[in-house]
């Protein structure tokens, strides 16, 4: 029967821990109120990076990255001088792909426009007008009555100064490295808030530019649809998958978020150092009650688990009140989002849209929860070590001076 008056002696000092704490009053409940602001400003920013990530992915996906890529050999978007050599044939294993509409080749050849005399570099990038992988107003290009047609993002049509109808002078290198040039009509102006494709290029048929580069049939990469399984391998071009391609977004979210612990950690430390002071100041206050427990037969251990059972106990009313009023402020955030000004998006350095929606997660509710209940313990049983070190009749006596 050793388990059941174990199990007794747990449930005197649950009840008797809450009894202290409610007795404290006001200086237990603004305990808790620090605490559980802590407890939901975590949560709340860890959701907010979280959903800023997933809206990161999304947006890449359906614009840019589709189910995946096929990148010629030579090709490093990160490498300007690689341009030129990154494109070739393109393989006969993605023809079906191609026709079947799952796939999409783009050649991308550099370039130079010149918008009222101006001179400006930029990418001018290939793709087949009836195209449906990526979410790109392609259709635009189908219009060939005046001329080559030709489409650009917001930013690019504002660094141009040009609007649709305008005409622009581009030149490049052909395949041969010999300068061609040729007027292109804007068709169209993209409203998009990925820049990765809209900054520094201009979109074309691709048909057409690889009849101007002297690049029949080639491609610098293929972007597949979604849901493509075992994308075929396939010469001079390496397949790179979602996980790959999104690596550069996933890591910056990552970076952001750890840059937010210094807060997180100031914050748990406000509230941990409150609860800390209250214990020393309880454990000196309370010396003629320690004695007296001692002395009604509790033991040294079981009055250390008291102080600390009452400090834990601090961490379960932060759960509660943080429940009472941040469950419908984090559950309203997530339904209406916040919004980000443009200038602000900009700087993000990744796709993001007018809005985020945060997201919480239950491993993220629960991971913070039972930090701050680890934190709270720890924090709560260091003062206790003392008492081990008291007498009943020391404690008795100090307490009735």
């Amino acid at each position: 029967m050793w388990w059941f008056n174990e199990g007794m002696n747990a449930m005197f000092l649950l009840k008797l821990a809450y009894r202290n704490l409610v007795r404290a009053g006001l200086r237990t409940w603004l305990n808790a109120l620090v605490l559980s602001f802590s407890l939901v400003t975590i949560i709340g920013l860890q959701g907010l990076y979280i959903g800023m990530g997933r809206e990161a992915e999304r947006i890449a996906i359906d614009t840019e990255y589709g189910g995946g890529q096929y990148w010629h050999k030579a090709y490093d978007p990160y490498d300007p001088l690689s341009i030129p050599n990154a494109h070739g044939k393109l393989p006969h294993q993605l023809d079906s792909l191609i026709e079947a509409g799952r796939a999409v080749p783009i050649l991308i050849v550099q370039g130079t426009a010149y918008p009222e005399g101006r001179s400006i570099p930029l990418l001018i990038k290939g793709i087949l007008p009836e195209q449906d992988v990526l979410h790109l107003p392609t259709d635009l290009l189908k219009d060939t009555t005046d001329g080559i047609p030709a489409f650009v993002g917001e930013r690019m049509a504002s660094t141009m100064g040009i609007k649709a109808g305008d005409f622009v002078t581009m030149s490049w290198r052909d395949v041969n490295g010999t300068f061609d040039a040729a007027d292109f009509k804007i068709v169209g102006v993209m409203s998009t808030v990925n820049q990765n494709i809209d900054r520094g290029q201009i979109w074309v048929p691709i048909c057409t530019l690889q009849h101007l580069t002297g690049m029949e049939s080639e491609a610098t990469i293929v972007v597949v649809a979604r849901g493509l399984k075992s994308p075929p391998a396939v010469e001079n071009f390496d397949f790179k998958d979602l996980d790959a391609l999104l690596r550069t977004i996933k890591e910056l979210v990552k970076v952001k978020t750890q840059g937010s612990f210094v807060l997180y950690f100031m914050l748990i430390a406000i509230a941990l150092l409150s609860i800390f002071d209250t214990q020393v100041f309880s454990i000196f206050r309370r010396r003629k009650e320690i004695g007296t427990l001692m002395a009604c037969g509790f033991t040294k251990f079981e009055v250390v688990v008291l102080f600390t059972l009452e400090g834990v106990m601090y961490a379960v009313f932060s759960v509660v009140i943080g429940a009472i009023y941040g469950i419908p402020l984090l559950w309203y955030s997530a339904k209406t989002g916040w919004s980000i000004p443009q200038s602000a998006a900009e700087g993000f350095s990744i796709a993001i849209g007018r809005k985020i929606y945060p997201t919480y997660s239950l491993d993220l509710i629960i991971g913070t929860v039972l930090l701050i209940f680890v934190m709270t313990a720890i924090t709560s049983y260091l003062p206790t070590r003392q008492i081990a070190r008291m007498r009943p009749t020391e404690a008795l006596r100090s307490g009735l001076r």
